[in-house]
């Protein structure tokens, strides 16, 4: 069985966009989107530490999050629907710091993103998603942390017409009350 994954790196140094592996037949399909093994070989050292689904309606923003303490790497991927995957380079030495990138995640596309500790990650769910993550650290509660979805100063361009509106946004208490990034940055520091 040809094992193939195809690694790009991002303009975030340490973000990739991987092309996983994949073998349709007339049953449906195999698919491989982890092989520490394969990983290795491509220069990425990754360990898996836990595996989390979420399952989002259309119009949901999960955003933008990140562990303060024992940051969590993630290897995200749309396994059903389509998301509007964001990461944000929120490390302060980095020469994209306050830099974000988007791809369009599709559960067809069998594509995922790595993204390195020190950026935050979120999405607007395009299309009813399952979404898994794959996480390099175990999650802690007590160091969970975001900043707002709509930040000025990050700018992101969310396609909110994709979901009717920004009328339309479905966002969690936690979501709505997350600070600002100069609020984080004041209070904790950067990465």
């Amino acid at each position: 069985m040809n094992q193939n994954f195809e690694f790009v790196e991002t303009e975030i140094s340490g973000t990739y966009l991987i092309k996983v592996f994949n073998a349709p037949d007339i049953r449906g399909c195999f698919t491989k989107d982890y092989s520490q093994g394969i990983f290795e070989k491509n220069g990425i050292n990754y360990n898996l530490a836990e595996v989390f689904y979420t399952t989002s309606h259309k119009g949901v923003i999960r955003a933008l999050h990140f562990q303060r303490v024992k940051q969590q790497p993630k290897l995200v991927r749309c396994i059903y629907g389509h998301i509007y995957d964001v990461v944000v380079d929120l490390r302060k030495n980095s020469q994209t710091f306050k830099k974000w990138l988007a791809f369009n995640l599709k559960g067809d596309s069998y594509t995922e993103v790595l993204i390195p500790a020190g950026c935050a990650h979120g999405y607007l769910v395009l299309e009813e998603s399952i979404v898994s993550y794959k996480c390099a650290e175990k999650f802690y509660g007590e160091y969970d942390g975001g900043i707002r979805w709509n930040d000025p100063d990050i700018n992101v361009e969310w396609p909110l017409d994709k979901i009717g509106s920004g009328e339309k946004l479905i966002l969690a208490d936690k979501d709505k009350e997350l600070p600002y990034l100069k609020e984080f940055i004041n209070e904790f520091g950067a990465f």
